[in-house]
């Protein structure tokens, strides 16, 4: 039997697709588009294009700037929050790289 994809059947259940445009992921953050554009000239977040070339972005997108936002508000510039948030998605992935290694090691028995 062939593996079972892990994205979802329903386009509005998957993290990743481009279902917001720049206006409405600036209003669901209380933002600015400007900010959004500023977030994507730091390349924290790459909106997609549409066929008619507006930004797109996704929920997962969204969390990402919305950390940035908060780092933000707390007084951090754009650009360090921005770095911030990257070392931070980083990091959480590396530690999760490392659990997998980790959880897939098998316990040597010791010699005699």
């Amino acid at each position: 039997m062939p593996p079972r994809s892990t994205r979802p059947t329903n386009k509005l259940d998957d993290d990743d697709y481009p279902a917001y445009t720049m206006g409405r992921a600036a209003e669901m953050l209380g933002t600015s588009p400007a900010f959004l554009r500023a977030l994507g000239e730091n390349r924290l977040i790459t909106p997609l294009r549409s066929d008619g070339g507006h930004r797109r972005y996704s929920r997962y997108q969204l969390r990402i700037a919305a950390r940035a936002r908060e780092l933000v508000d707390q007084g951090t510039k754009t650009e360090d929050a921005c770095r911030i948030v990257i070392l931070e998605d980083q990091l959480e992935e590396a530690q999760r790289i490392n659990g997998e290694l980790r959880a897939d090691r098998t316990p040597v028995p010791p010699s005699t």
